[in-house]
């Protein structure tokens, strides 16, 4: 079943994009146009295109989708909750939590947890429950994630991580040293042409999306580097793909590491560590940051400085 919305055009000349964007405020521009493509937005029985002009007194039908209930339990997992208001909250999430279920890892995730924290307030987006995810971390990365409780806050921190406006700085130990003190890697990444579940540079592919990440040295050891690392797009497993083309993989990862793994970090020596954004509501700027947590200084201290 969807939901109907009838808006009724006061002024001539309005284009149906301006005019709806303007009444659902808590949808996007694109989301709103998506809507006009997709036929759901008519006028007299008539489908409207977006850049259709109305007239005075005219009557605009919307069918706006029914949002599906998301089929999670809510599980009492404590959260360390750095900053939290009616809009949004922000979660340093541990080693070893998946943020979203999926097949095996159906429990035990921030999801589950955040159902149980914030009960029904939470966004949902375009039709189906989303649970205030905007961005995702790997499950073994630790690190501060962003988590939005409604359709306004999501939708505007969406659009800042699409515009590359949204700080997302992280730490990590990878193999190797480097003879520069900082750099950048652009190297579009796309889904690996053999291996479906891992990422890879594929420079000239069609499928390929626009990554970059810049990184600064932080400290040298023998065999390892400390890095700070600031993403300017979100692809899924970035740095790790980017550190491991560069020839200096993360330590401790499994996937785009070396074959013998530091079984002791269970998992990649990368954490996010600060995230920055304006608030969807106040328009301020907000930075927050969680420090590197007990498996990464302890590695610390087992490396040799140079």
């Amino acid at each position: 079943m969807s939901r109907q919305l009838t808006l009724t055009v006061e002024e001539a000349g309005q284009r149906v994009d301006k005019l709806l964007s303007a009444a659902l405020e808590d949808m996007t521009r694109s989301a709103v146009q998506n809507l006009i493509e997709s036929g759901c937005v008519t006028c007299g029985g008539k489908v409207l295109s977006k850049s259709a002009k109305l007239k005075p007194g005219e009557l605009i039908q919307v069918e706006l989708p029914e949002v599906r209930p998301l089929e999670v339990l809510p599980e009492n997992i404590p959260l360390d909750i750095v900053y939290e208001d009616g809009d949004l909250l922000v979660v340093n999430k541990p080693k070893g939590m998946v943020v979203h279920p999926a097949p095996g890892h159906e429990n035990g995730t921030l999801v589950n947890a955040l159902l149980y924290h914030c009960g029904d307030s939470l966004s949902g987006i375009n039709g189906v429950a989303r649970p205030g995810i905007v961005h995702r971390i790997d499950k073994d990365t630790s690190g501060l994630l962003m988590v939005a409780k409604n359709d306004f806050a999501h939708t505007r921190l969406a659009e800042q991580i699409q515009a590359h406006t949204f700080t997302r700085e992280y730490s990590a130990v990878v193999y190797g040293t480097f003879k520069v003190e900082s750099g950048t890697v652009d190297q579009p990444l796309g889904r690996h042409p053999t291996d479906r579940k891992k990422m890879a540079v594929l420079p000239g592919s069609p499928s390929a999306r626009q990554a970059v990440t810049h990184f600064w040295v932080v400290k040298r050891f023998q065999e390892f580097t400390q890095l700070r690392l600031r993403l300017e797009t979100g692809r899924t497993h970035q740095i790790r793909v980017h550190m491991a083309y560069l020839g200096h993989p993360v330590a401790g990862d499994p996937v785009y590491g070396p074959k013998k793994v530091i079984a002791s970090l269970e998992g990649q020596c990368l954490h996010a560590g600060k995230i920055g954004f304006v608030h969807p509501r106040t328009g301020e700027y907000m930075e927050f940051q969680a420090p590197l947590p007990l498996y990464f200084t302890k590695f610390l201290r087992k490396l040799k400085e140079v």
